[in-house]
């Protein structure tokens, strides 16, 4: 399996397979919230929807070891309370963040900001690894990337469109990710790529449903055939995305593969304008994509003199 996640046409086909994935979730959610009639105000329904997903993402993956490497299931003792943490961290807090951030925002707007994610694992790499220090180019990304993300808040009026509710909460979930990217980074030695995935969705989201259901309104969400379509899609696409993506993270760096998560804002951007009844692609959501698509190839260029040696 290793060769297969080390090899170049490989990695960039699964890095932006899965990056297509996670694009593909702000419309899907966005359309999942006015099908399930699911007040934005509505923070707990957002908790429990969350958790419900990453609960059913969390078992398919688990299953699917049980049955392929049943082995790959058991971790030491001194694996579990990093779990717990991972679980906390990459499941629970991100994603209360995520999904209520993502219902007071568009879903292009969501798409970009989430991309941040990228730039913020950029930044904290250079702390935690030798060999993925900040350096010009990822200066002159890390610029470019941000001031995607200012372009992407401005409004109409050319004012700032912001909310802590709403941009903040994207913002801090895609740091909260970053945070989680080098967490499993780090832990993913010795333990199956799938396993920890599946592992870390099961506990963060029976979390969220530990805290979620006993506060649950009656009728806070009202599932149709569509919205269950919707939730196995979302569900599938989680276990797909983050399995596949700690695969090749696990024998590649982080700054590496990074590059290829440009592909998700661009198609949660497309994919919105298209699905998203009322989003349409304007210059300031284009120019935003560009400069964050500046960030993305700026942070990662090699010069060929370096490449060289």
């Amino acid at each position: 399996m290793k060769k297969y996640l080390t090899k170049k046409w490989s990695v960039v086909t699964i890095a932006i397979f899965c990056s297509i994935l996670w694009g593909s979730a702000f419309p899907v959610l966005k359309v999942s919230y006015e099908e399930l009639q699911m007040v934005p105000e509505d923070t707990i329904a957002k908790v429990v929807f969350a958790g419900m997903r990453f609960l059913l993402a969390g078992l398919i993956l688990l299953v699917g070891v049980f049955f392929i490497n049943r082995k790959a299931l058991y971790v030491s003792r001194k694996q579990i309370p990093i779990l717990i943490v991972f679980g906390m961290t990459q499941t629970a807090l991100q994603y209360f963040f995520f999904y209520n951030g993502l219902a007071k925002t568009t879903g292009m707007k969501g798409a970009i900001l989430a991309s941040s994610g990228t730039f913020f694992t950029v930044m904290l790499a250079h702390y935690f690894y030798v060999n993925d220090r900040m350096n010009w180019q990822k200066t002159i990304g890390l610029i470019a990337g941000f001031a995607g993300i200012v372009v992407a808040n401005w409004g109409s009026g050319f004012q700032l469109s912001f909310q802590i509710t709403g941009e903040g909460y994207m913002i801090l979930a895609a740091l909260t990710g970053a945070v989680g990217t080098i967490m499993a980074k780090e832990m993913a030695v010795g333990i199956h790529p799938f396993a920890l995935t599946g592992w870390q969705l099961t506990i963060g989201s029976v979390l969220m449903l530990v805290i979620g259901l006993p506060q649950l309104q009656e009728n806070a969400m009202t599932f149709t055939p569509l919205g269950w379509g919707l939730f196995i899609y979302s569900a599938l696409l989680s276990a797909a995305a983050f399995a596949l993506w700690y695969s090749i993270l696990k024998y590649n760096k982080a700054g590496e593969i990074s590059i290829y998560k440009f592909a998700t804002p661009v198609s949660g951007a497309i994919l919105s304008a298209l699905f998203i009844p009322g989003e349409n692609l304007t210059l300031l959501i284009i120019g935003a994509l560009v400069l964050v698509a500046v960030g993305f190839i700026a942070i990662n260029y090699k010069p060929k003199r370096a490449a060289d040696n």
